[in-house]
């Protein structure tokens, strides 16, 4: 768990995608992680990843049974090029609209133009699924976590997902905005009060997406569901913060 992996091009990081539970996919490689939604009136997609591996997310997207035109939202759970760099093409293409935070608007024009804008509390809503968002900075100004409802076998879970884990940015010298430090430690604070059944990772090492993956398609045994990892990964979370600090 919490591992990571370098490669030299991003593509080479290819990973198979597969139904996680009920209407949540994994459709995104090893670098950068996407997840789609199948909501019944169309699809909502979790950030899009590098501008170099747009050809895996949609194909993988088609793998599944679906198709990229289908796509209605895609939400970014903050502005950097791993999460958002091929959002303008896709949109470009099936016409999605692009939603991110109000206060990563204006870094994100790097990358494309924004449809909407979110802020703490909003819900977003496409046919049977309500997607919260919740302000979650630290690792940039506007990152932001989503937490929704699924359901499997007649049974309904909590979906969550931290929307900027990494301690990059909170290192000296690299910081993106005065007090991000603390701003990550409260934002871990505030999401210790969510309950989420299933934790999806906002990059695969975030909750070993790959492995959990592979005993899934092997076995069908689906650890992805286990309410003790929220709390696991937001412990690991504050250790790394802190770690970072002392390194001052």
């Amino acid at each position: 768990m919490f591992t990571r992996k370098s490669f030299e091009n991003h593509y080479e990081g290819a990973m198979e995608p597969f139904k996680i539970i009920g209407n949540v996919y994994f459709v995104g490689t090893f670098p950068a992680s996407s997840h789609l939604i199948d909501t019944g009136d169309g699809l909502i997609l979790i950030d899009t990843g590098y501008n170099d591996t747009l050809f895996l997310l949609v194909d993988s997207i088609y793998k599944l049974g679906f198709s990229p035109y289908d796509v209605k939202y895609i939400i970014h759970t903050h502005w950097h090029g791993d999460h958002a760099a091929a959002s303008a093409a896709l949109s470009y293409v099936t016409g999605a609209k692009k939603l991110i935070c109000e206060k990563d608007a204006e870094a994100v024009k790097k990358y494309f133009e924004p449809d909407a804008l979110l802020k703490d509390g909003d819900v977003i809503r496409l046919g049977n699924t309500q997607i919260e968002v919740m302000e979650t900075p630290g690792h940039t100004k506007g990152t932001i976590s989503l937490f929704f409802e699924t359901e499997e076998n007649g049974v309904k879970y909590q979906v969550g997902t931290f929307g900027g884990a990494g301690v990059n940015t909170l290192t000296k010298g690299k910081f993106e905005y005065d007090n991000c430090r603390s701003d990550y430690l409260e934002s871990i604070n505030k999401l210790r009060k969510r309950k989420v059944d299933v934790f999806i990772g906002n990059h695969v090492w975030n909750n070993d997406t790959q492995t959990k993956g592979e005993i899934l398609r092997k076995t069908g045994e689906n650890k992805f569901i286990d309410s003790k990892l929220w709390g696991e990964f937001l412990d690991f979370c504050e250790k790394r913060l802190y770690e970072t600090i002392e390194k001052d």
